[in-house]
């Protein structure tokens, strides 16, 4: 019976590792590959999963996430000769584990490996210029070659990332210099910009005084002009108005409008700036006998009671604008 019972024990035990051996539980974002007799059979997917003890065998947990490559800084010359220090990142997830496994033997320094030379390979189809202002492009082509490659080991490269591109000192400070002379250029051609704006604006603003001022000029030369047809057309009307009291034997209005005149004349002379001394006739009597002919054409005119004949009223009303018309009572005789 001792026997017996150590017998069932060891049975026991065995079934119980057997079970335990073929049992295995698989993580999530994990994918176990299974070998029979040391070749691939399957992959076991997140979850319970059995396999024959003694048989199969577990043998690799790939990581099926989404994992962050670290590239280390490396040196790349671009296609100018110019030396420039390179920092990226690259992404990658494994869509196929068996592939993983199998395909490559180490896929992180392999996947490593590959980026480094595709950034040294594109950094040296491009200018410098080009490699600082085109980062998106960079991207760009490194990931389509990455995926490319690493599509048998059943790899997908989702994105690669440029960190920073640091040239060397001395061409940091030849682009600081010129940075700034380009901007020392366009904060010229702006103030140039900004001076003719304002010039043209200035002969603008005169152009446009000139032309106000030639129509202030041109309506009042009109002004004048009318104001000169109008006095023209008193004086007509005057005259007119002499030849008709002539021409009815009315001499005062002609002797009142010769007296004014000689009267304007003399003031006129009088108030010249450079006459100091007024000349008169050598003959007392003559100036007398002016004087006395003056009076007398007045009181004639103008009568002793203020009032004058109609014709020489007509002439003053002609001479201030307002000429009554002909043919009213009085008119073409003495008062």
């Amino acid at each position: 019976m001792f026997g017996f019972d150590i017998f069932v024990v060891v049975l026991v035990g065995l079934v119980v590792l057997t079970i335990a051996l073929g049992v295995r539980t698989v993580p999530q974002g994990y994918a176990y590959t299974v070998e029979r007799f040391g070749r691939y059979s399957r992959s076991l997917g997140p979850g319970l999963g059995l396999i024959v003890p003694f048989i199969e065998t577990i043998g690799h947990k790939v990581n099926m996430m989404e994992q962050v490559l670290d590239v280390p800084s490396q040196e790349a010359i671009t296609k100018d000769n110019a030396t420039v220090r390179i920092d990226a990142v690259s992404f990658f997830q494994v869509l196929d584990a068996a592939r993983a496994s199998y395909e490559v033997a180490d896929l992180s320094q392999a996947l490593l490996t590959l980026t480094m030379t595709n950034i040294r390979t594109v950094v040296g189809s491009m200018d410098l210029d080009q490699l600082l202002s085109h980062r998106d492009e960079i991207n760009e082509r490194l990931l389509r070659v990455m995926d490319a490659a690493a599509s048998p080991w059943g790899v997908k490269v989702t994105r690669i990332e440029i960190k920073d591109i640091l040239p060397p000192a001395d061409l940091a400070d030849a682009m600081a210099r010129q940075m700034k002379a380009e901007r020392e250029k366009r904060a010229s051609i702006l103030e140039a910009e900004g001076e003719r704006q304002a010039q043209i604006l200035r002969a603008e603003g005169e152009k446009q005084a000139q032309i106000l001022a030639a129509e202030g000029r041109k309506e009042a030369a009109f002004r004048d002009a009318e104001a000169r047809e109008r006095l023209a057309e008193a004086e007509a009307r005057a005259t007119a108005l002499v030849s008709e009291a002539i021409a009815q034997g009315d001499l005062a209005a002609a002797n009142f409008l010769v007296a004014e005149k000689y009267v304007d004349a003399l003031k006129g002379l009088a108030a010249a700036p450079n006459q100091k001394v007024v000349v008169v006739p050598i003959e007392a009597a003559s100036v007398v006998g002016t004087l006395a002919g003056l009076g007398e054409i007045t009181k004639t005119v103008f009568g002793e009671g203020g009032t004058g004949t109609a014709a020489a009223r007509q002439l003053q009303s002609a001479r201030r604008g307002s000429v009554p018309a002909s043919g009213g009572p009085g008119a073409g005789g003495p008062a």
